[in-house]
């Protein structure tokens, strides 16, 4: 799977119990903030809480674009847990295996 489908599969299936806000991380280098967003088959949409320098609110990016995501609030690991990610084994666990 490309980069651009696994950030589409992300935002797309963004689990229900977490806010829709955080950062994005781009490929122009930018840190984007948002408060909210709408998916599409091939752009997202940004909505961003406090305008940038320029006073854009609104921000429409190619999935490709997209680097990382930063999640601003507390959260339940195992909402994202639909993306693949679980804990390691803990040390303890490793050691009662026969």
């Amino acid at each position: 799977m490309d980069g651009a489908a696994v950030w589409q599969r992300m935002f797309c299936e963004w689990p229900a119990d977490l806010p829709r806000r955080g950062i994005i991380v781009t490929a122009f280098g930018e840190q984007i903030p948002f408060d909210g967003f709408q998916t599409g088959p091939d752009l997202l949409l940004v909505d961003r809480k406090n305008p940038d320098t320029l006073g854009a609110r609104k921000i429409v990016l190619a999935y490709s674009q997209v680097l990382g995501l930063k999640i601003v609030d507390v959260m339940d690991p195992r909402a994202l847990a639909p993306f693949g990610f679980a804990a390691p084994p803990s040390p303890t666990a490793e050691r009662r295996k026969p």
